[in-house]
């Protein structure tokens, strides 16, 4: 069956009326086209070829594509045109990532996506001219954090922004988010995987550990060792659950100047027990390899570590909260966090971002810039 035309939403484009996962899925790529992670021609001629009844098609597709950017990429790398061969591995990186989005943990065909996006950032990263480079940050207890370091021009000490995603996000990913917008504010950008993403649950072994707070200081600790890093201006940015996370470690950690949740859950407990009465169990798979348990209920168990009631009253430094209209999270939510902050006393600053602004969606995913436009330029004013 033909799905039905595409149509404009609140949350954005959606492509497939009928799909909403690949629908929202789509759109997420597209919102990279803006920061260079992606080409509008090449994602919407992948799309016409994608039946969105069928993920093995979805996945198909975007690898095909990745592949082939990640090709030519080294095909002009080797005819000398690096400006040109950095462009391209950043995209063949966001193609990568979008080839994984339907597939299961674990999946072979899954961890060489991720392998080869992760690749191909690095490739860029080592085209960037020394202004971008991974880096491994030790933890104290054992294990450590995989990250990308980037670097604002000029030589003075710069204020530094600790970075992570969510549930789903990685370093590839949020990278393309950031850097520009950190750097050309004259910010240095630490992006990370924390347990339970990325490199570090892949390589590392380490899911999701609800003390975040200890990773965060040894990415603290990591910064302070850097001379081009004024320690005093640290700023700590976290995206979905990422969100809840920065706030945990906002509440712990001293030496952060201003944190900011780029979306956030109240009360993540109590959202994930919804979750699993609506479906019963099913589409866990992703939630317990992240949080390293068995089971849906498992999960729930130690989620219930990060409810931000626990917390939100300790933070001590500027504190913004950013939620999108349409944000499949809801509202109410994010504004309970909001509301329950100022009434403990913190400065705490509210930003919705609705739908006739755009970047109304979950994390602004259907235009990424308004949204992140806003956040760092609260963060410079905080840090800079």
């Amino acid at each position: 069956m033909t799905p039905a035309a595409g149509e404009y939403r609140g949350d954005g484009w959606c492509h497939w009326p009928g799909y909403p996962q690949p629908s929202a899925l789509l759109t997420r790529v597209l919102g990279g086209v803006s920061l260079g992670a992606g080409s509008i021609g090449e994602c919407l001629r992948t799309a016409s070829r994608i039946d969105p009844a069928d993920p093995a098609s979805w996945h198909a597709e975007w690898q095909a594509l990745a592949e082939r950017v990640h090709t030519d990429a080294h095909r002009v790398q080797q005819a000398g045109h690096r400006a040109t061969a950095r462009a391209m591995f950043l995209r063949a990186a966001a193609y990568f990532r979008a080839a994984e989005f339907l597939l299961p943990p674990g999946a072979a065909a899954r961890e060489a996506a991720f392998a080869a996006g992760v690749k191909c950032t690095r490739a860029w990263a080592e085209l960037s001219g020394g202004t971008v480079a991974p880096v491994e940050i030790p933890l104290p207890d054992g294990g450590w954090l995989a990250a990308y370091f980037a670097l604002p021009p000029g030589g003075a000490p710069s204020p530094a922004v600790i970075v992570f995603g969510g549930l789903d996000a990685c370093k590839e990913e949020m990278l393309p988010r950031v850097w520009r917008h950190a750097t050309d504010r004259g910010m240095a950008v630490l992006v990370v995987d924390l347990p339970g993403q990325g490199e570090t649950r892949r390589r590392a072994g380490l899911p999701l550990r609800c003390d975040v707070e200890v990773p965060v200081a040894a990415c603290c600790d990591w910064l302070e060792r850097q001379g081009s890093v004024d320690a005093t201006r640290i700023g700590l940015c976290g995206s979905s659950l990422g969100g809840v996370l920065a706030a945990r470690a906002a509440a712990h950690e001293r030496r952060l100047a201003g944190v900011v949740s780029d979306s956030c859950i109240f009360d993540l407990a109590a959202h994930l027990e919804s979750h699993l009465a609506a479906t019963g169990g099913q589409g866990w798979e992703l939630l317990e390899w992240v949080f390293g348990c068995s089971s849906p209920r498992d999960v729930i168990e130690k989620s219930r570590a990060l409810g931000m009631a626990a917390v939100l009253g300790e933070i001590r430094v500027p504190y913004l909260i950013v939620q999108g209209e349409h944000d499949f999270l809801g509202v109410d939510t994010a504004r309970k966090a909001f509301e329950f902050a100022a009434a403990s006393g913190v400065a705490a600053e509210w930003k919705l971002l609705t739908q006739a602004d755009t970047g109304a969606a979950h994390c602004h995913s259907d235009n990424p810039v308004v949204g992140l436009e806003f956040v760092w330029d609260w963060l410079r004013g905080r840090l800079a």
